[in-house]
């Protein structure tokens, strides 16, 4: 028999707010784990908790993580923005 399916929804009572806050992170940072060392890859989660408290998991070095990204999302913007560039001259001409 399987688990009863909640419905997802804010919750209101700040305890079980916090209590479910802690089981679900915990969870998500297990399947985080699990996902880096099953498929060879790398991972970094960052959370603001709803006091703005940080929580973060990274399978290597989360710095070179971030590092990579903002080159990955640098290269992606501006290959974007040239593009748009470019559209906007030949609509011009």
């Amino acid at each position: 028999m399987g688990r009863k399916k909640i419905q997802i929804k804010p919750i209101k009572d700040e305890r079980n707010r916090q209590v479910t806050f802690l089981k679900r992170k915990y969870g998500l940072m297990k399947k985080a784990y699990e996902l880096s060392v099953l498929c060879d890859c790398e991972i970094a989660l960052i959370i603001f908790n709803s006091n703005n408290k940080l929580v973060q998991y990274a399978s290597t070095d989360i710095d070179k993580i971030l590092l990579k990204y903002t080159e990955v999302y640098f290269v992606q913007f501006v290959a974007f923005i040239e593009i748009n560039f470019l559209l906007n001259l030949l609509n011009f001409y």
